[in-house]
């Protein structure tokens, strides 16, 4: 329980930079690093959650890693061309 619920409270941390980057279209202070490796990492936890079979590390990043892409693709979408 106490891991669904730190899931919950982690993951739901992403929603409002999607939100906020989706409605303004503005990824300036997004790091296209920083969210490329997040996603990876995420991805391996991802993994990691399967091979143990735990519902609350699959659940929690399953869902981070498509708040994570969704950032990345939004860093690469609406970048400024300089």
């Amino acid at each position: 329980m106490i891991g669904l619920i730190a899931a919950v409270l982690t993951t739901s941390a992403f929603v409002p930079q999607v939100l906020k980057t989706w409605k303004s279209k503005d990824v300036e202070g997004l790091s296209l690093t920083m969210y490329s490796v997040f996603f990876v990492g995420i991805v391996l936890w991802l993994v990691y959650g399967i091979l143990i079979e735990s519902i609350a590390v699959i659940l929690a990043n399953v869902v981070t890693a498509i708040l994570a892409f969704i950032l990345v693709f939004f860093k690469l979408k609406y970048k400024t061309k300089k």
